[in-house]
């Protein structure tokens, strides 16, 4: 999934973003109301993560151009301040829940999930079937048959965008935005690597390679 993170200080904003990669999330930061309010109007985001006290455009004026433009991605707000009025003031326009800094790191990955959860319940199911496999993108949970297979959070993050899409062709640029993110610059041979473990453990004829176009996940043969 991706994420979205709009937060002016640099150094909160980085730290939360190599967090939130580690748990298997792509995640942008911007600095900036105005470029956090184009940056999730491209309706690419799963969730954003938006801090109140920011250049440009504030937190509450981004959330409410975001609601109103019909957007109904996950909202997180951040705020140095507290208080029930800037509570009322980020819900009523149309934050999905709210952080009062200083937090602590696990309770934003635990929001982070709750938020993400509640969205995945009011959509599609959070279980896609392949087959004999069962992916939980809510419980981020696999299981070939009756054996529950054990996958690093980047795998899960890989396996989760071809699933999504089974039997489709999925290119390697498409894995690379949505597992990885745009700011990428390392080696795209990476997503091979991650294919590659995740045909050790879940067997070689789930996944085919489509040359020169990319993957595609199938049932077991």
């Amino acid at each position: 999934m991706r994420l979205l993170i709009v937060e002016d200080e640099k150094r909160l904003a980085l730290s939360l973003a190599a967090g939130l990669t580690a748990e298997g999330y792509a995640v942008d930061v911007v600095h900036d109301g105005l470029e956090g309010l184009h940056r999730a109007g491209e309706g690419v985001y799963d969730l954003v993560v938006l801090d109140i006290m920011l250049p440009g455009m504030n937190g509450y004026r981004v959330c409410a151009a975001l609601r109103a433009a019909g957007h109904d991605v996950p909202i997180l707000m951040l705020t140095a301040k507290d208080g029930e009025y800037d509570e009322a003031e980020g819900l009523d326009t149309g934050a999905d829940d709210y952080l009062t800094k200083p937090f602590s790191y696990v309770v934003l990955v635990a929001r982070v999930k709750a938020l993400l959860r509640r969205r995945g319940r009011a959509g599609a199911s959070p279980v896609i079937g392949v087959g004999d496999m069962r992916v939980d993108t809510a419980a981020r949970r696999v299981h070939c048959g009756e054996a529950e297979v054990t996958l690093t959070a980047k795998e899960f993050a890989v396996l989760e965008q071809l699933a999504r899409r089974a039997g489709e062709v999925v290119a390697k640029a498409e894995i690379l935005e949505h597992v990885w993110d745009f700011a990428y610059e390392g080696d795209p041979n990476i997503v091979e690597v991650y294919v590659s473990a995740l045909r050790r453990k879940l067997g070689a004829g789930r996944i085919q390679t489509v040359r020169g176009a990319g993957y595609r996940l199938v049932a077991a043969p």
